[in-house]
């Protein structure tokens, strides 16, 4: 079986030694390049490409992690993206959230926990720290305070707005199927219809927009 391949990105060529010696303890992994900040990211990743999931942290000279998923997001590229860092608060977990990270780890996180982030992802899964999933639902609790509403700019269908107000409320594809009497492959074409209209790509950074916008008056 082919290894997984890792692009890791970071300012602290301590940090980025100490992830590439234990990542590659594992036989399953291979870094194959690397990069002080988003700047240099990006001029390697355009000339070659060719990896299955980049790590890159935030706080960088030049170009941060925000802004490099930013740019990377108006391009086209195969590869997943996991966002490795100390930072934990929720303005940034939002913003790498809606660029389209699909996973949030922090540097906290042990050897086993950062290797199960990358499996999850390279499987097409989200994965996010524990501390992580904390702070985006304390966020999304937080909002239940606030009672004005707000107008939606993106047009939604009845059906999609049901199968939203479930998703953030946290059900599982199986229970929403179970709830609206549809089968899980309406689900899941919903969940895709959703994430191409709000531009989104993953159900976290959709589940926030959904609060942001107070769509709902229950969440």
């Amino acid at each position: 079986m082919s290894k997984i391949r890792l692009f890791l990105v970071d300012d602290h060529k301590m940090i980025r030694d100490a992830l590439e010696a234990y990542i590659s303890e594992d036989d399953r992994f291979e870094v194959v390049n690397h990069a002080n900040h988003g700047e240099e990211a990006l001029q390697r990743i355009k000339e070659n490409p060719d990896f299955d999931i980049l790590l890159t942290d935030i706080v960088m000279p030049q170009v941060d992690g925000i802004q490099l998923v930013k740019r990377l997001k108006e391009m086209t590229y195969q590869f997943k993206i996991i966002a490795l860092t100390m930072l934990s608060e929720t303005q940034h977990i939002k913003k790498m959230l809606n660029y389209g990270v699909n996973g949030y780890v922090l540097k906290t996180a042990n050897q086993s926990e950062i290797i199960q982030a990358i499996l999850d992802v390279h499987e097409g899964k989200s994965y996010y720290s524990p501390q992580v999933t904390n702070t985006i639902m304390d966020y999304l609790r937080g909002e239940k305070t606030s009672s004005q509403k707000v107008v939606v700019d993106v047009p939604l269908t009845r059906r999609e707005k049901e199968v939203l107000h479930l998703i953030v409320k946290e059900y599982s594809n199986q229970e929403i199927a179970d709830e609206l009497f549809i089968s899980i492959r309406t689900v899941e074409a919903h969940k895709r219809n959703l994430l191409e209209k709000t531009g989104h790509k993953n159900m976290a950074g959709l589940a926030i927009w959904a609060v942001e916008k107070r769509l709902f008056s229950d969440i």
